[in-house]
């Protein structure tokens, strides 16, 4: 099997666990939920009911909910020619649907993409990408946002962002509940009162981390895939090289696209700073590497 039918097939597999993770951490708070409620039914069927709303959202709204997040508007043709006709073409020498385009106001130059599948994706620049690179730069830098939409990254990307958000919402709900005073509601404190702690305590603790997920949802392996299905498409690897070199260089240390999770979705890190390299639980490949590895192609 080839390398992009692996990725695809991984991203899939990677899908469908996170879900059943997910499941199995809803019906647990859930559980934790009815305990304090007095009735385990109820709150199981709380848990059942988030878990339901979380993968319908997801799956069928996560595309329009992470261009939200990042503050994205949708652009039509008339709006952003220059654009539109880049993607398009490219779009036709890959024999993949248009994609939805979205802009970020904002002279960060930065680029990501997100949806479930080909036929419902989108991809999002910022203003300063389309003021910054050249027409070869730029193809590059669609071409690999394409790529990591025909292999699915974008499901697992966008999964796991909504995923992650709905666990730091209930994190968020479980602090403001017990600052509200219902330690000293309801059944009087007591066993109720200890229960809500725990779920307090495993949301206060889980939230962070199962938003630090992302990090794992995009390895370095599909980046450096992505890259070289994106050089292979456009035919001109420099472009690609020269446009994450520009794009690496530019990002500050706060801007408006700075976004704890959605920063792995970018095609650069927004969080990265000049001249940093990569660590163990980075997002991404270090620059240089990637830049190395296009230029050898």
């Amino acid at each position: 099997m080839d390398p992009i039918r692996q990725s695809i097939a991984a991203n899939k597999r990677w899908t469908y666990l996170f879900f059943f993770l997910y499941a199995i951490l809803i019906v647990a708070i859930g559980y934790l939920i009815g305990l304090y409620l007095g009735s385990i039914i109820i709150g199981l069927f709380i848990g059942v009911l988030i878990f339901v709303i979380a993968l319908l959202v997801s799956y069928f709204g996560g595309q329009s909910l992470v261009t939200t997040m990042a503050g994205a508007r949708e652009v039509t043709k008339q709006e952003e020619p220059y654009l539109y006709n880049t993607v398009d073409a490219l779009s036709i020498a890959n024999g993949m649907p248009m994609p939805k385009l979205y802009v970020i106001d904002t002279d960060v130059p930065n680029a990501f993409a997100a949806g479930r599948n080909p036929e419902n994706a989108s991809i999002t620049v910022t203003t300063g990408l389309l003021q910054r690179l050249d027409r070869m730069e730029l193809e590059g830098v669609i071409a690999h946002e394409m790529a990591h939409i025909r292999n699915y990254d974008v499901l697992l990307a966008t999964v796991v962002v909504v995923l992650a958000g709905t666990i730091v919402f209930l994190g968020v709900m479980a602090r403001s509940s017990a600052y509200g005073g219902l330690f000293r509601q309801g059944r009087g404190g007591g066993p109720a009162a200890i229960v809500l702690l725990i779920l307090l305590v495993v949301l206060i603790v889980l939230a962070p981390l199962f938003a630090q997920l992302l990090k794992f949802a995009i390895s370095r392996k599909r980046e450096f895939l992505a890259d070289a299905t994106g050089a292979d498409i456009t035919g001109y690897p420099e472009g690609l090289a020269s446009a994450l070199e520009k794009i690496s260089g530019m990002q500050k240390s706060k801007s408006k696209i700075q976004n704890e999770g959605l920063n792995g979705i970018y095609i650069i890190n927004p969080a990265l700073k000049s001249g940093t390299g990569s660590s163990l639980f980075s997002t991404h490949p270090s620059t240089e590497e990637r830049v190395k590895r296009l230029r050898e192609m």
